[in-house]
């Protein structure tokens, strides 16, 4: 099943896997310097073994989508290995610049956040419904020939995923992308954080979990984890720097405007008028307070990255709501 889960998605994603390989081999060579070539071989003599012992059921879905779409499996692994290449080995100094929430009060359970990157990725995203025997379904939208992104469950389980700049890598750990894969195949906040607690993650990244009840922003570090969990008022935010104390941790190395984005989304979101709905929520991701880095980002100027996408789940009528490109523009 896992193989054929991935031919499917390589034969109907086919010339969108073709392009994201190409925006990423101009991605790592114009910040890193780093052939594609390159970026295949560290996969390969770093990844490849570890996630054929460990999780040989993904290996075997790249794999699919490797056939189905006439690639070698190095170029479906080094896609699913990219946040690890490019920022657990510093080898670039470009980062995703998102910002995310969850809210659990008033009778809502809601995880949402704007993804912020490249926009000439935009193109090359998908929205993949996968169906496995004896897990829940999963609703996600990622990028053309990665198998873990951001979305939701059948069981009412969501998730989101927050780009963190710190250096270190462990490779025995599980891949960041391969993690919100896990995460997804869970039936709760607390099974998920279960599973990937058992091996970690393999780079620093934030993935904050949310089910109907409760929601959790996990730290992960190559050392590490650090939990987090909603205030008072059930609400829960995060951007792109560490909020929890991370010892041994080398200096980060933070975006200037995380730091604002995630005061303003708080201001926004603690305000007695707003109603947990999607529509209004929507209103709080389209945000361009400290433009062109705000929630609703633009690359423009200093900005490298702009928001590519938005994803509000309501993980109590299992709906979720996705507009493709910035909130404020058509499309």
């Amino acid at each position: 099943q896992p193989y054929a889960i991935g031919y499917t998605h390589g034969q109907l994603a086919q010339a969108r896997i073709t392009g994201s390989l190409r925006f990423y081999n101009s991605f790592f060579q114009k910040t890193a310097k780093l052939s594609w070539d390159d970026v295949r071989v560290l996969a390969q003599k770093d990844f490849e073994p570890v996630i054929r012992e460990k999780w040989p059921a993904y290996l075997q879905e790249m794999q699919g989508i490797a056939d189905a779409a006439n690639l070698p499996l190095s170029d479906i692994i080094a896609l699913n290995v990219r946040t690890e290449i490019a920022f657990g080995l510093r080898k670039t100094n470009q980062i995703e610049g998102c910002t995310a929430l969850t809210w659990h009060n008033q009778g809502a359970a809601f995880i949402a956040q704007n993804w912020d990157w490249e926009p000439e990725q935009r193109s090359n995203l998908i929205v993949l419904t996968i169906i496995q025997v004896g897990l829940p379904t999963i609703k996600m939208i990622t990028e053309a020939g990665i198998i873990g992104k951001i979305g939701m469950n059948s069981s009412g389980v969501g998730l989101t995923l927050n780009a963190i700049r710190v250096s270190g890598l462990d490779s025995t750990r599980m891949p960041c992308h391969l993690a919100l894969r896990a995460a997804l195949e869970s039936t709760s906040l607390e099974s998920a954080i279960t599973q990937l607690t058992k091996y970690g993650v393999a780079s620093a990244c934030t993935i904050t979990i949310a089910d109907q009840s409760s929601a959790a922003s996990l730290e992960w570090t190559h050392m590490g984890l650090q939990k987090l969990y909603a205030n008072q008022n059930g609400h829960l935010y995060h951007s792109n720097h560490l909020l929890g104390d991370h010892p041994g941790i080398g200096p980060e190395d933070s975006l200037p405007d995380s730091f604002s984005r995630l005061k303003r989304i708080r201001e926004l979101c603690e305000d007695e008028r707003l109603v947990p709905v999607a529509d209004e929520l929507k209103e709080v991701f389209k945000d361009e307070d400290n433009f062109p880095g705000s929630i609703n980002r633009k690359k423009i100027g200093n900005s490298l990255s702009e928001t590519v996408f938005n994803i509000i789940c309501d993980l109590r009528d299992l709906k979720a709501y996705l507009k493709i490109g910035r909130p404020t523009e058509e499309g």
